[in-house]
């Protein structure tokens, strides 16, 4: 059996972590010394060290881990690692899409000389919106879920025979914004009114372009909420947005288009 300072050196492991590791169930030593307490491991356990370790690597919490660890089957734990691996994926891409957006602020910093510039570049106009008629799906849901609340919308089209018009938007019900669980509608424009779940009439907005990913679209709205104020106007309606070029015309993210509307009046 191995001591824990050579079961720790040999997984390249700390004790600290080997002790945690014991205390939360994940790995407990084969044998615990009653009289010095000194903690042993059996060789067999370097390969579950190591597995856990790997597990980590993947990005799992060490609650994933305790859960992966009690499957019976195999099967499970590889629909298990696909997932895993979209999620890295899909994190790779966000990172990949935030670090060109560092770099192009720092591009204009050097420029410009001005660290608020990025901020500064929407221009406001006040117009009515276009008139749409259009499918739609209201729930609470997380930006996240945008994907799994869109399908129904795109699978009733050929169903009940409605041609789409391309532009896709989402409206906002909550005076708060919570990332993770919001009051949002989903709608997709068609072109037959008589087959539409809502017509959006034209209302007067103050509304801004906005290019780039939608991580971003919170500097949009900062900019048309702060022209609103500034100008003898307040916000008369939810908020929406107009997705006019996205990744599925094949763009890059710095390359979207959006459309942010905030229904107004004269004060």
């Amino acid at each position: 059996m191995l001591q824990i300072g050579e079961f720790s050196r040999i997984c390249q492991v700390s004790v600290k972590t080997l002790h945690h590791y014991d205390r939360i169930g994940l790995l407990a030593p084969a044998k615990v010394d009653a009289l010095t307490g000194y903690r042993y491991y059996e060789t067999e356990q370097i390969d579950a060290m190591n597995y856990i370790q790997r597990l980590k690597r993947y990005g799992f919490s060490l609650d994933e881990i305790q859960k992966l660890l009690t499957l019976s089957d195999d099967r499970e734990m590889l629909v298990r690692l696909r997932q895993q691996k979209e999620r890295l994926k899909q994190e790779q891409q966000e990172r990949a899409i935030i670090l060109n957006e560092l770099q192009t602020h720092i591009s204009v910093f050097e420029r410009t000389g001005d660290m608020m510039t990025y901020q500064k570049g929407y221009r406001i106009e006040v117009k009515d919106s276009p008139a749409m008629n259009v499918l739609t799906n209201r729930a609470m849901m997380s930006v996240d879920e945008f994907g799994k609340y869109y399908s129904p919308l795109f699978e009733r089209v050929p169903k009940e025979r409605v041609t789409p018009t391309g532009i896709n938007g989402s409206r906002y019900y909550d005076k708060e914004f919570d990332r993770e669980s919001s009051d949002i509608e989903l709608f997709i424009g068609i072109k037959e009114k008589d087959k539409a779940d809502e017509v959006m009439e034209p209302r007067l907005c103050a509304m801004t372009l906005h290019r780039g990913s939608y991580s971003t679209l919170s500097e949009a709205y900062g900019a048309v909420v702060s022209w609103i104020m500034e100008n003898g106007y307040e916000m008369a309606g939810e908020p929406f947005e107009l997705y006019l070029r996205t990744q599925f015309d094949t763009l890059s993210p710095e390359e979207w288009e959006t459309e942010v509307y905030f229904p107004v009046r004269k004060k």
